[in-house]
């Protein structure tokens, strides 16, 4: 036989969830095996969720993970699926010298057959996994119904050399590829012309798994894909969703027939679901049914309300109107409308009396006094979260928090930050994006996330927008004093986030950001020390969805207490 079906099932898997993950695997075989598959290939570390960082270090951990993998494959043989090829990733043991490593194995006959181990181990960005795993074996085929298959492990197949080096001269048929590639924006372009590459090198189709769902700050989006040798794209899975799409390949043919291609997705409705899916997994892993932040009527809070509701539900949104002496009319009719258009609980507790009682002892004046309004704010903010069992959302955003614009212990409280990854200025783009999706047919709920249900329609609000317009165009306030802007202390946000991309995402030192035509000196000066001063409030804010391609946190790391200035 030259021909093999194989089922990629892209699957969101929980870290420690050993059992459920067995479960979910067994599901999707039992429905792959229906459909005629031969193989079907899971993710990354599918038995223990990926990352799992230090739990790969507990020998206890590991035991149970291939007790789970031995398990599972003599239940899929009891299910009468035994004949099938189920390709996992897990964890292992070197047993010399009681290292880990991040393995492939594949279950077949009751059995497991333990593949292959991880030969490159990240080392950057979000991976840290040199100081955890063990390098593995350099390449491993297998022939299944006299096709060979090759097997790499994510970063084997983005280092030149390795495995794909040694399958070029192996003959493999397949290349398959298991991995847990995190989200960024852009990223679905450099894997596809990735793997065009290596399809060219080893003369074979390459299969693409990848994980989907959201993982703490990290957020897997799927979009597994198959590359003829030739490069052609053969299968591309949805974005965002868990999925079992089927590709069947000919080792005798020259070229392989085309499979389900679905459509390339919007690069702003990228980053908006990406943040939404961080949200609901985040929520539905943890164990919460509900959200509540502070709607100030400004667009970060909108945005944020927005996302939360459609990870779940206007009705499990608690909103929280906290005006003081400063806040404007527009602003706390802006709050009410979004509250009515998300269908989201709203209160209003005015921070007056309150503001009051601690002046009476305190009598502050300046940045103190405007500080003591967002921590009464987060006071409030907290309390209905652990009075009702609610996630509190912090609703800061990348160039807030580059800047330090943000109050420690005040407008900083909360459990998690779904826009803490989003510059201002993308912050507007991604809330037009969203009214303009609305118009277009996407009614709240209706968005491409883990237990979306392609058959339901969202809700559309009387008002026909969500997010009210005048959130996106009025002038950002924090509304602290009288005729207060933020462009009193920041310079305006389009220049502003321009400097810190090249500052930040770019590690551009001050003779590059002065080499820069529309970067003056001033506007440099200013943002690199509120930048280098503000590392401490980074450091205690909540997590949230990596979307860039640098996130503060696991990708940036600089001491808080550092004396170099240029």
């Amino acid at each position: 036989m030259t021909k093999l079906r194989f089922a990629l099932a892209q699957i969101d898997t929980c870290v420690g969830a050993l059992k459920g993950n067995a479960d979910k695997v067994l599901e999707y075989a039992s429905r792959a095996a229906s459909n005629n598959a031969q193989v079907v290939v899971f993710p990354e570390m599918t038995l223990t969720g990926y990352p799992i960082e230090d739990l790969a270090l507990r020998r206890t951990f590991r035991q149970a993970a291939w007790d789970t993998a031995n398990d599972l494959a003599q239940r899929l043989a009891d299910d009468g699926l035994g004949s099938l090829y189920v390709v996992v990733g897990t964890v292992g043991t070197e047993h010399s010298t009681q290292k880990p490593y991040n393995r492939l194995v594949v279950l077949h006959d009751g059995v497991v057959w333990a593949g292959y181990d991880k030969h490159f181990l990240p080392n950057y960005g979000v991976f840290d996994e040199f100081r955890i795993f063990a390098s593995g074996d350099r390449s491993v085929t297998m022939d299944i119904d006299g096709v060979r298959l090759g097997f790499a492990i994510c970063e084997d197949i983005w280092q030149e050399g390795g495995p794909v080096a040694d399958f070029a001269e192996r003959n493999i048929d397949v290349l398959v590829t298991i991995n847990g590639s995190p989200y960024e924006e852009g990223k679905t372009d450099t894997r596809l012309q990735l793997c065009r590459r290596r399809a060219a090198e080893v003369g074979a189709p390459v299969i693409y798994v990848n994980q989907v769902g959201g993982q703490d700050d990290l957020v897997f989006d799927g979009g597994t894909f198959v590359v003829d040798a030739d490069g052609t794209l053969l299968e591309r899975s949805p974005m965002f969703v868990e999925d079992l799409s089927y590709i069947d390949i000919d080792s005798a043919a020259a070229t392989q027939k085309p499979a389900d291609i679905a459509p390339e997705m919007d690069p702003d409705g990228e980053v908006y679901t990406a943040c939404v899916l961080g949200l609901k997994d985040y929520m539905v892993k943890n164990g919460f049914n509900g959200v509540c932040l502070g709607l100030s009527g400004g667009i970060d809070s909108a945005l944020v309300a927005t996302m939360a509701a459609d990870a779940v539900g206007g009705e499990h949104v608690q909103g929280i109107s906290m005006p003081s002496m400063y806040s404007s009319e527009g602003s706390k009719d802006d709050a009410a409308q979004l509250a009515e258009n998300l269908g989201a609980s709203y209160d209003v507790q005015p921070i007056k009396p309150e503001f009051d009682a601690f002046q009476k002892q305190l009598d502050l004046e300046g940045v103190a006094a405007e500080n003591l309004q967002a921590r009464i704010r987060g006071v409030i903010v907290m309390a209905y979260s652990n009075s009702k069992g609610l996630l509190a959302l912090a609703t800061g955003n990348k160039s807030e928090l580059a800047c330090g614009y943000s109050t420690i212990y005040g407008d900083a409280v909360g459990g998690y930050a779904p826009i803490k990854d989003v510059f201002k200025t993308k912050v507007w783009q991604l809330s037009r994006w969203r009214n303009k999706a609305l118009k277009e047919g996407l009614g709240l709920g209706a968005l491409p996330v883990v237990g979306y249900d392609p058959n339901a329609e969202g809700v559309v609000p009387a008002s026909g927008e969500l997010i009210p317009n005048n959130s996106i165009v009025k002038a950002p306030s924090a509304e602290l004093r009288p005729e207060q802007k933020d462009s009193d202390s920041l310079p305006e946000y389009y220049i502003l986030d321009k400097v810190l991309t090249a500052y930040i995402e770019h590690s551009e030192g001050r003779a590059d950001l002065l080499a820069h035509a529309d970067f003056d000196e001033q506007t440099v000066d200013t943002v690199m020390r509120l930048v280098d001063r503000a590392e401490w409030k980074r450091r205690q804010y909540p997590l949230g969805p990596k979307v860039s391609a640098l996130a503060f946190g696991r990708d940036r790391r600089l001491p808080v207490t550092d004396a170099f200035r240029e």
